[in-house]
């Protein structure tokens, strides 16, 4: 009966697991996109009209700001500051509570949630190849395509003013990175399943690409942000971040960018309990449940690692508030080190208006929406819990800090630089919605005209507008003491 029993459930498991698949052809799934049209025109994706129940920009940092380290928000509100591009890198959930009232054809992918054109870049696979990708996964979720595709071309035409560039340069850039976006899905529709998960953009054939279509001078910038990307290391992170005092490594105090832990004890009047074997304990502990959610064979090479130092690190813009800190770890010998970063996850913005994930550990949701988007993702992600100074358990992501990370410094891009990477990205957002969507739906929604491209060109440039009305609205609030302006004793 136990064998008869066996046999069954196996049966029951394979059906179920069929069961799961879409049954329907790629050219079904590409007539059915083409059928959300007649429900929600392409061009329907042009209109942004501020509702005149919009919630209060302000409002809604605020409420963000709730969860946050208090301190800390002055400095995050210092940054977002500095221009109309920065105000809206630190507004994610600003733009999700305005995309929720846009059309939306019904198909979900994991969404970057925050896919504006600095979250692009470059990192070091598992591999050692240097690679082009999404690379910020904060915000990810399940949720609409387009918010993804609105968000990269917001950023494009809001980038475009920033450097001064005119309403024409402006409008072709911003349609160049949808057509790219567009182009590409409609490619991966066109190929078999495996075929759409290796697709990638490696920086050796990027340069090929663009190597007769580029300057002199933009080709040896390119080479420049590569080879400094690839020196962007542990190495690099312990010759940046570290001393040696006594013999032993030590984090280098910064405040209120880096807070060793020490200083914090320090401050606590226990700087004279507070000990090597404390610090090593310390690490320990906080590493101890990140450690069970990595594979056998990467929790084993993290154990080769002991804890030598750590520090409270701010990082970003839009992710200063939320608590981050940074581990210095050493293996064999003195130059053999590993600096991991473990940094706070929240709730996602996209959560709030599409539903709650289906991880109920927010470290987990980011670790695993990474691992579905990017083409090859650290080797070291994992997730863990860690108390806040109450005693109240926060979740955490843990990735290795500056694994070959590189990016295009934006402040003074020029126009063919910025054409390039706002096609790359493109290219980059479909494969990310390609690998988790229905590709074939997408494009068959998309269609094969221009159509798509010029409107969400046309939504850009209004949301462009709201931005900079918002970005007003935000200084305001900062003169007027609404927010609190950041000064050097109220951040420490």
């Amino acid at each position: 009966m136990g064998r008869i029993r066996s046999i069954e459930l196996a049966r029951e498991l394979l059906r179920s697991a069929f069961d799961a698949t879409d049954a329907r052809t790629p050219e079904e799934r590409k007539a059915h996109g083409a059928e959300l049209r007649e429900n929600v025109p392409l061009n329907t994706h042009a209109l942004w009209n501020a509702p005149e129940d919009r919630p209060d920009p302000v409002a809604l940092l605020k409420s963000q700001g709730e969860s946050r380290v208090q301190a800390l928000l002055p400095l995050r509100y210092e940054r977002m500051s500095a221009s109309a591009f920065t105000f809206y890198r630190g507004g994610a959930l600003i733009m999700a509570s305005d995309l929720n009232n846009t059309p939306s054809s019904g198909i979900e992918v994991q969404a970057c949630g925050d896919a504006h054109i600095s979250n692009f870049g470059l990192f070091s696979s598992p591999e050692r190849r240097t690679v082009f990708d999404i690379n910020d996964f904060d915000e990810t979720a399940r949720g609409p395509w387009e918010w993804d595709v609105k968000r990269l071309a917001t950023s494009v035409e809001i980038c475009c003013r920033d450097r001064g560039f005119d309403k024409k340069q402006a409008k072709r850039i911003t349609r160049l990175c949808v057509r790219s976006y567009r182009e590409a899905m409609a490619q991966f529709a066109q190929m078999g399943h495996l075929e759409v998960w290796y697709a990638h953009l490696d920086v050796d054939t990027l340069m090929g690409v663009f190597a007769d279509k580029t300057t002199k001078a933009n080709r040896k910038q390119a080479e420049k942000i590569v080879s400094k990307a690839k020196a962007k290391n542990s190495a690099r992170a312990i010759m940046k971040l570290t001393e040696v005092v006594d013999g032993e490594l030590r984090i280098v105090s910064d405040p209120p960018i880096v807070v060793p832990m020490r200083d914090m004890a320090a401050k606590e009047g226990r700087n004279g309990d507070f000990t090597a074997e404390d610090m090593e304990k310390l690490v320990r502990l906080a590493l101890a449940g990140y450690r069970r959610t990595l594979p056998l064979d990467k929790r084993r090479l993290v154990q080769l690692y002991r804890g030598v130092d750590i520090a409270h690190k701010v990082v970003g813009v839009g992710s200063v508030g939320t608590r981050a800190l940074i581990v210095v770890m050493q293996g064999a010998s003195s130059d053999d080190h590993l600096v991991l970063q473990i940094k706070e996850a929240q709730e996602s913005v996209l959560e709030r208006f599409c539903g709650k994930s289906e991880f109920s550990h927010h470290g987990e949701r980011v670790v695993e929406g990474q691992r579905a988007i990017q083409t090859a993702s650290d080797m070291l992600l994992g997730w863990c819990s860690l108390p806040d100074p109450s005693g109240k358990m926060k979740d955490y992501y843990v990735r290795q800090l500056w694994d070959g990370k590189g990016s295009i410094d934006l402040t003074v891009i020029d126009e063919e630089r910025l054409e390039r990477l706002a096609s790359v990205a493109g290219w980059t957002l479909a494969h990310a919605h390609a690998r988790t969507g229905d590709r074939f739906e997408i494009a068959g929604y998309l269609g094969e005209d221009d159509t798509f491209d010029k409107a969400v060109a046309k939504f850009a440039r209004a949301y462009a507008n709201q931005n900079e009305a918002d970005y007003a609205r935000f200084m305001q609030a900062l003169d007027d003491g609404e927010l609190p302006r950041n000064d050097a004793e109220n951040a420490e």
